[in-house]
């Protein structure tokens, strides 16, 4: 793993394509503004995990269809 120190304005290049700036730090939370092409996916990480998780209990979960009235 890299770790920079950036202050508020300063950036770092992800390749020739990804920029990532640091917005605002107010106290312990850091505003990160991300430039990338469309066709990459930028998401945040705990909503990924999330996902996986939610994806996993519906696979465990037992199969009952509505009735149909």
């Amino acid at each position: 793993m890299l770790v920079l120190t950036r202050k508020t304005n300063e950036g770092i290049l992800v390749g020739d394509e990804i920029k990532v700036t640091v917005i605002s730090i107010e106290g312990d939370r850091v505003r990160l503004g991300i430039e990338a092409p469309q066709n990459i996916r930028v998401i945040r990480e705990e909503l990924i995990m999330e996902i996986g998780n939610e994806n996993r209990m519906a696979a465990q979960s037992e199969y009952r269809p509505l009735p149909r009235n």
